[in-house]
């Protein structure tokens, strides 16, 4: 089975020139020059208002759709409104929705070239995040049937906009191996946080995967794949974790998933270019993801 990835050309912002709303066309790109065997790409459709308003405040999300009231519409996590980012944020959210559907229901890995989510809360965006669209599909798997969702969260930042969103019993954990300390929170029954560092990394995230109890009981896995946990990241990379480290991470953790007959849906997360690592650089740290996903896709059994 292939794993669908989705992409649009309505991802990319350039009216913000971060990485977070960029890289998308480049990876999309490289598909076309230099193909990842096991893949399709589909086009999806943009996030609806009703599918924000699962996780965030009507306000906020009348703000990021219309840019009124200009409060909510300027506490997007990036910077000043603008139609693109609007159109940005409906597509790239509404692609890892119909991943995470996807994934749960046809029982596949899937993913989507979205990033910058996992810090977005009720009422605001931060740290180049938006709209948490790991919770929104995780309530959409639920309402579909799902009684388990785990998030898993190895972005070199904390994971703190999810685990503010999760709620009680509502069936989501969060398992969430980070390097920096940017979006720090206390470890609860539901988001679980480890900080690592480049002499650890590979030892905690095995010690992280093999911690969570009764992964046959689990539905459905989403995975922010964040790269920039690279050393040659400049925003949150640790000195000692390597191309061949997170390589290693994105087989342990697609194996661990497929051993555990668990479907996976992911997302790009961070992994930002600089004067260490150039944007081709990056894409090819992302394509780790994809691949891994597409190499442990066909160790799926369907009930």
């Amino acid at each position: 089975m292939f794993v669908p990835v989705f992409y649009n050309e309505k991802f990319v912002c350039t009216d913000f020139a971060v990485d977070t709303r960029m890289k998308a066309r480049d990876i999309a790109e490289s598909f076309r020059t230099d193909p990842i065997e096991g893949i399709t790409v589909l086009s999806p459709q943009p996030a609806t208002q009703e599918q924000m308003e699962l996780v965030h405040t009507s306000q906020y999300v009348k703000g990021i759709l219309t840019g009124r009231p200009e409060r909510a519409a300027a506490n997007n996590g990036i910077g000043e409104w603008s139609r693109d980012l609007a159109e940005s944020v409906r597509y790239s959210t509404g692609g890892f929705i119909e991943a995470a559907v996807i994934a749960y229901t046809k029982r596949t890995n899937a993913g989507s070239l979205s990033s910058g989510i996992h810090h977005a809360k009720k009422s605001h965006g931060a740290g180049f995040c938006t709209i948490n669209s790991l919770i929104i599909s995780a309530r959409i798997a639920l309402a579909m049937g799902a009684k388990r969702v785990v998030i898993i969260d190895f972005d070199a930042h904390c994971g703190g906009g999810t685990a503010s969103l999760i709620q009680k019993g509502e069936g989501i954990e969060q398992y969430d191996v980070s390097v920096s300390g940017y979006d720090k929170y206390e470890s609860t029954e539901y988001a679980h946080l480890v900080m690592s560092n480049g002499k650890t990394y590979q030892q905690d995230i095995r010690a992280m995967l093999d911690s969570i109890p009764n992964p046959e009981s689990i539905d459905l896995v989403l995975y922010n794949a964040g790269m920039d946990p690279h050393e040659n990241c400049s925003t949150g990379g640790a000195q000692g974790i390597t191309t061949f480290d997170l390589y290693q991470r994105e087989k342990m953790t697609f194996h661990w998933a497929s051993v555990n007959n668990i479907p996976v849906a992911f997302a790009l997360a961070g992994g930002y270019s600089g004067s260490r690592l150039s944007r081709a650089e990056l894409v090819d740290l992302h394509r780790l993801t994809i691949k891994a996903a597409a190499d442990f896709n066909h160790m799926y059994k369907v009930d």
